[in-house]
């Protein structure tokens, strides 16, 4: 029988450890913790996700702002307001909602966010002191992927884990993470170009999905006791349902679970667990400007 791990539970346990903090700084007289978000276009996952984020800021006692642009929107514009929260006292972290729309350069847009507000922490600089060790803003999702394995207390040294996706937000990063010391996990990161892929992902003890494709882990790619954390999640069409879609993650739940010792659901798994490390991201910040 497998153990279901319960993203929005652990997430909860997270945001009252932080809302706790709050009250503590807030005893020393520091200031509430402020997080802010740039939302460009109508996109209707990005909009949800960002509302949710908004949410957990009230929850936890931190202050939230909320920065909406149309699509058509100027690379320039963007810069100019991205500028503007570095130089903002007030504002101790914030984010740029990704995906952004084509004629907007990500990489230029990820590179003028201030390293010690990158609350996301996809900045070249957190990046870095990510890969050799040091202090910094970690990726959210990558973050929050290693707290549910520390929390649920899932073994790693010594264990094959695989990776599925390379993107910088996700299958890097947490590739990365899972085999420093502490972890010691022997990590291989598959993609569209790997060779015997399905072989590859059958010999791990722990497998991270995360590249965007509904289903893709099937049952008889997951070996008996594997550990499997579905990273996806696909909005896919779903009449039955009161909003016409649902959120689809990249593994086959209902065959693969039976196979393993420990899965994500999707929703309800990592999801709520990059929001939180947002927050955690951001509080942390305010102890750095201490």
């Amino acid at each position: 029988m497998y153990t279901l791990i319960d993203g929005k539970k652990i997430a909860s346990e997270i945001k009252r450890e932080i809302a706790e903090e709050v009250i503590r700084l807030k005893k020393e007289g520091r200031k509430t913790p402020h997080l802010a978000a740039i939302l460009v276009g109508n996109d209707g996952s990005s909009q949800t996700y960002v509302a949710n984020k908004v949410k957990d800021c009230e929850e936890v006692g931190f202050r939230s702002s909320l920065f909406k642009y149309d699509a058509d929107v100027a690379e320039e514009i963007l810069l100019y307001k991205i500028g503007e929260l570095n130089n903002d006292n007030d504002v101790d972290g914030f984010i740029v909602q990704l995906p952004l729309p084509d004629h907007i350069n990500e990489n230029k847009v990820i590179e003028s966010i201030d390293p010690s507000k990158d609350a996301d922490g996809f900045h070249p600089v957190n990046i870095g002191k990510m890969v050799i060790g040091l202090p910094g803003f970690l990726p959210a999702t990558p973050y929050g992927i290693i707290e549910l394995i520390k929390r649920y207390k899932i073994e790693t040294s010594g264990k094959r884990c695989v990776v599925i996706g390379r993107s910088n937000i996700v299958g890097r990063p947490v590739s990365i993470l899972l085999s420093q010391k502490g972890m010691d996990a022997t990590v291989t990161v598959v993609h569209s170009r790997t060779k015997n892929l399905e072989n590859i992902v059958k010999e791990s003890d722990i497998i991270i999905a995360a590249l965007g494709s509904p289903g893709f882990v099937r049952a008889d790619m997951v070996k008996t006791g594997a550990v499997v954390i579905d990273v996806g999640t696909t909005r896919i069409n779903a009449p039955e349902t009161k909003t016409g879609w649902k959120l689809a993650g990249d593994v086959d739940f209902n065959n693969v679970a039976p196979k393993c010792s420990y899965i994500t659901p999707v929703p309800g798994g990592v999801g709520p667990m990059t929001r939180v490390s947002l927050l955690r991201n951001t509080l942390e910040a305010v102890k750095m400007r201490r």
